[in-house]
């Protein structure tokens, strides 16, 4: 009886790993945070997009991770993010408010913190080809501008209001075959506090005049 019992279990463990989902993976990187060049705001009406390259047919995305500027002590909520076909718009196959945990978060040497964002979500099943990643009415704990980071990676990128720029520090994850794990993450969230620098200031005198001011973080 105890040898029929072997088989018996090793068919059953066979069957159950036929149906285990697919692990997310890295879809598209754009390479890592640079931190300390240069950051676009994505809120008070400013949208950044980026292209990113997706390699397999049936590819689910699920979440990304993004290299974010902002003012020591804040933290990013939520987010505008679509997928299309075109620089922000074209083709949408994805447009929702997602939001993000954050951590991993540095000053740099403009006095701003630095963070990883985090956010997954019930993204669209794509095929192989390039799309564009857009971010835009981003809201963060504290009401300050929010800036995407830049790192110049191999992306082509542009900004609403002035056009074609160097791309931003981001990854896309994703799972081929249409069969994604669901990941649950916590919103506890990580900061580094220091004083405000004085460079902070410039945004108290209204958001209204200072629109050029505010769509580049640019030292």
């Amino acid at each position: 009886m105890k040898l029929r019992l072997a088989p018996l279990c090793l068919f059953a463990l066979c069957l159950t790993l036929l149906v285990v989902p697919a692990t997310a993976q890295t879809v598209y990187s754009n390479g890592p945070i640079n931190g300390n060049t240069d950051a676009w705001t994505i809120n008070f009406g400013f949208i950044v997009s980026d292209t990113f390259n997706v390699t397999n047919n049936d590819t689910t995305i699920t979440g990304g991770s993004f290299g974010m500027w902002l003012v020591p002590g804040d933290t990013l909520t939520s987010a505008e993010l679509s997928i299309t076909s075109g620089e922000n718009g074209g083709t949408s196959y994805f447009d929702q408010t997602v939001n993000f945990v954050q951590s991993n978060c540095m000053v740099n040497g403009f006095g701003d913190n630095v963070c990883t964002e985090n956010t997954t979500f019930n993204g669209p099943t794509l095929n192989a080809g390039t799309y564009w990643l857009n971010l835009q009415n981003a809201t963060t704990f504290s009401g300050d501008p929010v800036y995407w980071d830049e790192n110049s990676g191999p992306s082509k990128a542009s900004e609403n209001t002035v056009g074609s720029i160097p791309s931003e520090a981001f990854t896309v994850f994703g799972c081929v075959g249409g069969q994604c794990e669901t990941t649950t993450t916590s919103t506890t969230s990580t900061t580094t506090s220091v004083p405000e620098p004085s460079s902070i200031m410039l945004f108290g005198s209204g958001i209204l005049g200072l629109a050029g001011l505010l769509r580049r973080k640019l030292f």
